[in-house]
């Protein structure tokens, strides 16, 4: 067992039982024990199959590959409507976890047949992409700026769509839109360093560090 697990289960201060049961549960299933992203990593020869997680309201398994499982049980939970491939298993006390230990374990082992069959999931393609009606409306007052944000790779638009969708009023589409313009008419993505001194725009070489020193 991983040491870095052992201080992350110490430390916590709510569902440290619930999450060390999950622990023993997944190990059962043969799966070697790391730690990434500061959270309890499950792998099965290098490969990620599942993650534990906490959150305010549950914890969870997280399975890297979720959206290839059967579900039988219909238990397979999407975070966000956003996610693609991943899907959580939730769960709320002890008691709860002892009686899905089966249908736990069964998932886990599918989980694991899935990887080593090396199954894709298919990603969604931009087109599938919802276009908020505000950023048409940028596009139809500037043809700059939509061909700029054509030209984007398929990543980066699904990025800036994800990011422009996600807010419910309108305003706050359009103040997302408004921040991001000279971002995308210079072709860089949402998360794309923009310090200007990289040697391989739009992506970041890490030339940003010499401004540290």
């Amino acid at each position: 067992m991983s040491e870095d697990v052992n201080g992350y289960l110490n430390g916590l201060k709510k569902w440290k039982s619930e999450l060390s049961r999950l622990r023993e549960i997944i190990i059962d299933c043969g799966l070697h024990e790391d730690f990434k992203w500061m959270h309890p990593c499950y792998t099965d020869n290098g490969k990620n199959i599942v993650l534990l997680h906490e959150f305010k309201n549950y914890c969870a398994i997280l399975f890297y590959k979720g959206a290839l499982l059967k579900d039988p049980e219909n238990i397979l939970v999407k975070q966000t409507e956003n996610v693609q491939f991943a899907r959580q298993i939730r769960f709320t006390d002890l008691p709860e976890i002892d009686e899905l230990e089966p249908t736990i374990k069964k998932y886990v082992r599918e989980a694991i047949e899935i990887e080593r069959s090396e199954k894709k999931v298919e990603k969604k393609k931009t087109s599938e992409f919802n276009v908020p009606e505000e950023l048409e409306q940028f596009f139809f007052e500037n043809t700059d700026f939509e061909k700029a944000f054509k030209n984007l790779t398929a990543g980066r638009q699904r990025g800036y769509l994800l990011h422009f969708n996600k807010p419910k009023q309108s305003k706050t589409k359009i103040s997302r839109i408004e921040k991001n313009m000279e971002r995308i008419m210079d072709g860089y993505g949402l998360n794309d360093c923009v310090c200007g001194l990289s040697k391989r725009k739009p992506n970041c070489d890490g030339s940003h560090k010499q401004l540290e020193n």
